[in-house]
C-alpha cells in the first residue's frame, strides 16, 4: 500500500492517507511522526517493509518543506 503526506500550509497542518487510514497533525509534530515510523520499522522487523511507504512519504514530505515549497 502506498502511503501519502500532504501538506496544508493555511491550516499549519499535514495529512497522512495510507488504504482506508487518515490522520491530520500540526506539520511541528513531522519529526516525532517520522521518528515514530522509523522506530515501527526497527522494533517490528518483519513488518518493517509495512512502514517504508510511511517513511518515504514523510521523509519526502519533509524535504519538501526544507526546500521551502
Amino acid at each position: 500500500m502506498k502511503t501519502t503526506a500532504t501538506y496544508d500550509s493555511e491550516a499549519g497542518t499535514f495529512t497522512i492517507e495510507k488504504d482506508k487510514w487518515r490522520g491530520t497533525f500540526s506539520i511541528a509534530d513531522l519529526p516525532k511522526w517520522l521518528h515514530f515510523y522509523r522506530q515501527q520499522q526497527e522494533r517490528y522487523p518483519a513488518h518493517a517493509h509495512s512502514y517504508g511507504s510511511d517513511v518515504e512519504a514523510l521523509e519526502g514530505l519533509a524535504v519538501i518543506l526544507a526546500c521551502g515549497q
